[in-house]
């Protein structure tokens, strides 16, 4: 989602699905905290458009997806996927020491 806007709840958003604090996101972005507070409120002025370009990369590079609004529905994020899918035996495989 390089270039598009991203607001403010979806890099709460973001950092939340990652673990990460307000400070830990600003030593990733060599950003100041205050900088990363301006970029998650919904307030005037908002954070330059460096530090929200800074803070999208760090996010998308952590695995954030950034999803727009679509059909009706609102923008939003996830995780990408991290792998294959796991699906578990298959019923044929199933043991009395593996069916736990």
């Amino acid at each position: 989602m390089h270039g598009r806007l991203v607001r403010p709840a979806q890099m709460r958003a973001g950092r939340a699905l990652l673990g990460l604090s307000q400070a830990e996101l600003a030593g990733r972005t060599c950003l100041s905290i205050a900088a990363i507070k301006r970029a998650e409120a919904d307030l005037d002025p908002a954070a330059s458009d460096a530090a929200l370009a800074a803070i999208r990369v760090a996010l998308e590079d952590q695995g954030v997806l950034f999803i727009d609004a679509d059909g009706g529905q609102g923008p939003g994020v996830r995780l990408k996927s991290s792998g294959p899918p796991d699906e578990g035996l298959r019923p044929d495989q199933l043991t009395s020491y593996n069916d736990i």
